[in-house]
């Protein structure tokens, strides 16, 4: 199978292509094994609107739900059995993607249930729970990046459980991440873990950051403020990279557990599907190119690389200074990028919570019609 060129020199470039999208449709077709042939895909990663979706628009998983419906198994044991399973045999499917990259790719993230998302010690326990159930070296287990979430991220990672930290939109909330991730490590050597077998990603939201902020500059509606627009994501990402490099790239607490075989917290880049169709549909792609990096694109964003992306090397290193300027400029037009940042960590749980809320229902109609 040849992989596509566009999606090959982004791989090349040092950027790890992740599709943010699962189904059991997309195991049973062997469409993902397709991606991983063709695309360049080396990982997935999944959320609560994703499971969502895919329980809602296919019968695939009927069989399944029936015989749980008969064995008298309620809502949230039928939802952990259906989204493990997948979640698990999507693990096998990148078993020689993780092989191949000692580990470093070939993963497949799920998911704590965002209702807990302020709870650290219902977050921990269940992440634990998901480790054992998924039963998979390959996993990597969703935190939200929220204030309780840091310590949860710390105490997991401290049991020797990969993590995807998630939902971080601040370059200040990154670095707590990032805190938080050297931390777990700490503790991790203290227990005896191996360290080299301990990953972690740190998601960082991108399109959302232009779609909250543009909304702003245009009740503005000043000239430099409209100037502003679809400028913000980037930069913001191209900050989070400049930290990213400050820790682990010289970083004195990191090079002390390195020598332990200790691996970076890679920057992901989430959320890469472009909202405002005034802008490029590479745009959160092809401006975020930079080596250690991984970016977890929906099937569209995907098609759109393949089709006319363009990838001309590092896009992201030395770029710290210009990206902070565009924040310069977008406090001196009246952006309170705090509250921005704010706003889209609580409207990021919410949405989750939301997600889960319909997967739920739509679980529980499933298993009702099964009953009958």
């Amino acid at each position: 199978m040849t992989q596509n060129p566009n999606l090959a020199a982004l791989s090349a470039a040092g950027v790890s292509v992740w599709l943010d999208d699962l189904s059991r449709q997309r195991l049973q077709s062997g469409n993902l094994q397709e991606l991983i042939d063709t695309k360049s895909v080396v990982g997935v990663t999944t959320n609560p609107s994703i499971f969502q979706k895919a329980l809602a628009e296919s019968d695939a998983y009927d069989g399944q739900i029936a015989e749980l419906a008969e064995r008298g198994a309620d809502v949230d044991a039928t939802i952990r059995t259906v989204t493990t399973d997948d979640v698990r045999n999507a693990c096998d499917v990148l078993t020689p993607q993780w092989e191949n990259s000692d580990g470093v790719d070939g993963r497949v993230s799920i998911e704590v249930d965002p209702r807990l998302a302020h709870d650290a010690e219902k977050t921990a326990k269940q992440a634990i729970e998901l480790w054992k159930i998924v039963d998979r070296p390959n996993l990597f287990i969703k935190i939200p990046a929220t204030e309780a979430g840091l310590p949860a991220i710390t105490s997991t990672l401290a049991e020797g459980i990969s993590v995807n930290v998630t939902l971080i939109f601040s370059v200040e909330r990154h670095r707590a991440v990032m805190d938080a991730y050297l931390a777990g490590l700490e503790q991790a050597k203290a227990a005896g873990h191996d360290l080299s077998k301990i990953h972690s990603v740190a998601s960082f939201f991108v399109s959302r950051v232009d779609t909250e902020i543009d909304k702003r500059l245009e009740k503005i509606n000043t000239p430099e403020a409209l100037e502003l627009r679809g400028k913000a994501a980037v930069a913001n990402a191209r900050l989070a990279y400049a930290a990213y490099q400050e820790y682990f790239v010289g970083g004195e607490r990191f090079a002390a557990l390195e020598a332990d075989g200790a691996r970076v917290q890679r920057p992901l880049w989430a959320s890469t599907g472009v909202k405002n169709p005034d802008y490029s549909d590479t745009l959160y792609v092809t401006e975020l190119v930079a080596p250690n990096t991984v970016n977890t694109m929906p099937e569209k964003t995907i098609d759109a690389v393949a089709d006319h992306g363009v990838v001309s090397g590092d896009t992201v290193t030395g770029t710290a200074a210009s990206a902070q300027e565009v924040f310069d400029k977008l406090d001196a037009v009246g952006i309170d990028v705090t509250d921005v940042f704010l706003v889209l960590e609580n409207e990021g749980v919410q949405k989750f919570e939301e997600s889960w809320s319909e997967l739920l229902e739509e679980t529980q109609k499933q298993l009702d019609s099964s009953d009958k």
